[in-house]
């Protein structure tokens, strides 16, 4: 997202353009891209979906990740990114001087639409700091689109970038981008449904998804801020090191600050992580399902209308175990048919 300067050469992948002609390219990589996010684990998905991009709109770098605006208190902040092309610390980089950065701004402001700043900023335009960041990293020809993350709190954007050396971006190409890039962001929706398997009265910005190794897939705002909290130095796309015990007590729950605790239990391949804060005056801890975490997580998705073939996708289960599950929750809870496990599910 941020402004675009001058930089070194890089590697000249720009140079080829998509062979076909506009819309039927489009067409190829839409089809491309909904193959891929019904094949390929969540944890992979948004990384390969942009090389598929790049064979669209050709770039030499680019950033994507969970943003949020910030307030006349605080600046904004990525919280969660991938990259190709950048430096490992480009986020934590960007974080410094995110309050400097007009085109991140504008980008936040004009949600949904695909902003582009070609070739160098007039000298002064931008802080010092910011200039020497894109020079760095070779920030000339940009190209970003930012959208709201429903329920999250969060902003999701991607940004792409060109060098010197590359042609500036075109009006069709920042057509095809911003197509491209909402359908990315509707299979990423789905993809988080999915996965999170939680009730209506669960916001998502308590919760995060992570990789067993530490990495988030995901972060609600509120949680998010939590961790920031708890430990200042934080700045992702991993979980604090001093969290990582709770990944191998799955499930189970690890303090973060005196009323605060993390709750960890397995949903399907990764991690569901939820912020859990004790209300004040309260001795008594939140009421707990009587189902096993990947019985709820069933009930849960089946309740929301997804089919056995879904939720084991999801949860990385067979349609098999799925119906043993869902037999399973029926009679822990008591009921009898969808509309009184929906009702269950939320008291």
């Amino acid at each position: 997202m941020p402004p675009s300067v001058g930089s070194a050469p890089r590697p000249q992948r720009w140079l080829h353009a998509p062979p076909l002609p506009p819309l039927q390219a489009l067409s190829a990589s839409l089809l491309d891209l909904t193959a891929l996010a019904h094949q390929t684990p969540p944890q992979q998905m948004l990384h390969d979906a942009l090389h598929l991009l790049q064979r669209l709109v050709p770039f030499d770098s680019a950033w994507w990740g969970e943003v949020s605006a910030g307030n006349a208190q605080a600046a904004p902040r990525n919280w969660l990114h991938g990259s190709i092309g950048l430096s490992q610390r480009f986020a934590q980089e960007w974080n410094a001087l995110a309050a400097g950065d007009e085109f991140a701004r504008m980008s936040m402001e004009r949600l949904g639409e695909v902003i582009c700043e070609n070739g160098p900023d007039a000298p002064g335009a931008i802080p010092p700091e910011l200039e020497a960041f894109c020079r760095r990293h070779g920030l000339f020809h940009c190209m970003a689109i930012t959208v709201e993350l429903p329920g999250s709190g969060m902003m999701f954007f991607v940004s792409v970038y060109r060098p010197p050396q590359g042609p500036p971006f075109s009006g069709l190409e920042a057509e095809l981008f911003g197509e491209f890039v909402a359908h990315l962001l509707c299979h990423w929706r789905h993809a988080l449904q999915r996965l999170q398997a939680l009730p209506s009265a669960h916001p998502w910005d308590g919760h995060a998804l992570a990789e067993p190794d530490g990495n988030l897939l995901y972060v609600g705002l509120r949680l998010g801020q939590a961790l920031h909290q708890a430990h200042p130095q934080w700045s992702g796309p991993a979980l604090p090191a001093a969290l990582h015990a709770g990944l191998c007590k799955v499930p189970g729950t690890v303090a973060l600050g005196k009323s605060t605790r993390l709750r960890f239990e397995a949903c399907g391949p990764l991690v569901l992580i939820s912020l859990v804060v004790r209300q004040p005056g309260s001795a008594q801890p939140p009421s707990q399902s009587p189902l096993a975490p990947r019985e709820l997580g069933a009930a849960t998705l089946y309740a929301h209308g997804h089919s056995y073939k879904d939720i084991a996708l999801a949860l990385g289960l067979s349609p098999a175990t799925v119906r043993t599950y869902l037999r399973s929750a029926y009679g822990l809870l008591g009921v009898r048919n969808k509309v009184e496990l929906v009702s269950a599910l939320r008291k």
